[in-house]
């Protein structure tokens, strides 16, 4: 899947000088296979763009574009079907239910996608060193415990596009690369691209390019 964007600009950031920014006001396009590591300062966009292309926010001027057809006039089955198919997404903020415990979280989402046999869960956990979180409930989880099982949330389903917000900024660098290495394996298999968001310059993944907010 190609995205194009086309003269974006979220209403937050009218006021703001966005000329260094290699994606506000401009035309863009990420090619799907591709490693991009979004990069700006706090309060420049980069959740913002995130939550763009996921169609969770709609307050902006310019165009996006999904493989040239123009996603304003989607209807919520259409999303619902390109977040089914299309993308998959660690949000910063996460999104887990605090009341169920770390596998009822992940079997939720494979539960509605049937993309995986549920072993495949506690294969991912033991490898992020997650094991131990799987019967424990998310709400007394640390962040960093709570990021580990929503990036293996997200690798529950078909997609074309991972989408992660800031995904190991409570990760210690060994626990950042394996999920790293987690990631870069799952998103191999599907032929899928990645859009990162990073305050810094890391060395996390291979990237293909990095984009200015």
């Amino acid at each position: 899947m190609i995205l194009r964007l086309e003269n974006l600009l979220p209403f937050p950031l009218e006021d703001q000088d966005v000329s260094v920014s290699q994606v506000w006001k401009k035309n863009k396009e990420f090619n799907s296979g591709k490693f991009m590591r979004l990069q700006a300062a706090s309060g420049k966009g980069k959740s913002t763009l995130i939550h763009i292309i996921y169609g969770r926010r709609k307050d902006f001027t310019g165009k996006v574009f999904f493989e040239g057809t123009e996603v304003g006039n989607f209807s919520p089955s259409k999303w619902a079907e390109v977040r089914q198919q299309k993308f998959s997404i660690v949000f910063q903020e996460l999104m887990l239910f605090p009341d169920l415990t770390g596998f009822e979280n992940i079997f939720l989402k494979l539960k509605l996608t049937g993309y995986y046999e549920k072993e495949i869960i506690p294969e991912m956990a033991e490898r992020l060193g997650a094991g131990r979180l799987l019967q424990k409930k998310c709400g007394i989880m640390s962040f960093g415990e709570r990021q580990r099982i929503a990036i293996i949330r997200a690798l529950m389903q078909p997609f074309e596009w991972l989408l992660l917000d800031e995904p190991f900024s409570h990760l210690d660098p060994g626990n950042s690369k394996l999920a790293a290495e987690l990631i870069a394996e799952e998103c191999k298999k599907r032929n899928a691209g990645a859009l990162i968001t990073a305050l810094e310059q890391d060395d996390f993944f291979n990237y293909d390019e990095t984009v200015i907010v």
